[in-house]
């Protein structure tokens, strides 16, 4: 059974006009977007831009609303999509947010590593 990759994050609105909120977030490089709980992104100033149609790992296929966020890891700041995710969920830092700071998932450590250069290729 592989481990599961972890990575403490910071988000905040785009303007930064509220304080930001930090929490764990599970890596998911299946994940286009990054979730987090309703209630975080309210709290941190984000707002929501629209809706789009998601599948979840289990095949279910769901609405959630997005909005646009600045999210903070591994000493590296990236504006990303992220979903208004219900109540309970798991934060969930979406592949988009990794390439856009040049960080990888190591498939056989499983640890997050920075890469030399961002291809353009």
């Amino acid at each position: 059974m592989m481990g599961l990759t972890r990575v403490t994050a910071k988000i905040s609105n785009l303007s930064k006009t509220k304080k930001s909120l930090q929490g764990e977030f599970l890596v998911d490089t299946g994940a286009i977007d990054c979730l987090a709980p309703e209630s975080w992104l309210k709290k941190a100033g984000i707002r929501k831009e629209g809706k789009s149609v998601y599948e979840l790992a289990n095949g279910t296929v769901v609405e959630y609303p997005y909005g646009f966020a600045r999210v903070e890891f591994m000493g590296e700041e990236t504006v990303v999509q992220i979903i208004f995710g219900p109540a309970d969920c798991e934060p969930i830092m979406g592949v988009t947010a990794l390439e856009n700071v040049g960080i990888m998932v190591d498939p056989v450590t499983r640890s997050l590593k920075r890469v030399a250069a961002k291809p353009l290729k």
